[in-house]
């Protein structure tokens, strides 16, 4: 069921303190944590403790958590010292644009230059 934690589901098992993580913050609804492979100085994954499979069907479901975890983002750079100079939120979703983990999760980003286009 959505929403329902998944026995399967390695953010749904950081999220209930099953596996280890490097929390950074968390709060009734979300959890944020420090990436395994961070890709910038500042890689900071904040997730939903609801699970569903992406950002869109967690904004149709649940917008006001969708709301938190995007708040959460920006205190995440707030509190990481790089919401000065520029940082970068991303929602991958779906395997071709390189979703590995389908629970729903921002990438906050920064520490570095972000040029566009990505990658």
């Amino acid at each position: 069921m959505a929403g329902e934690p998944q026995a399967d589901c390695l953010f749904c098992k950081i999220a209930t303190g099953d596996i280890p993580a490097t929390v950074v913050r968390e709060t009734e609804t979300t959890i944020a944590f420090r990436d395994v492979s961070p890709k910038a100085p500042t890689h900071v994954l904040v997730i939903p403790k609801a699970h569903y499979p992406d950002a869109a069907s967690l904004a149709a479901a649940e917008p006001g958590i969708a709301a938190d975890v995007l708040r959460e983002a920006g205190q995440v750079a707030a509190d990481e010292k790089v919401d000065g100079q520029g940082y970068r939120i991303v929602f991958n979703t779906g395997a071709g644009a390189g979703q590995t983990v389908f629970h729903a999760h921002a990438h906050v980003l920064g520490g570095r230059g972000l040029e566009w286009p990505p990658g």
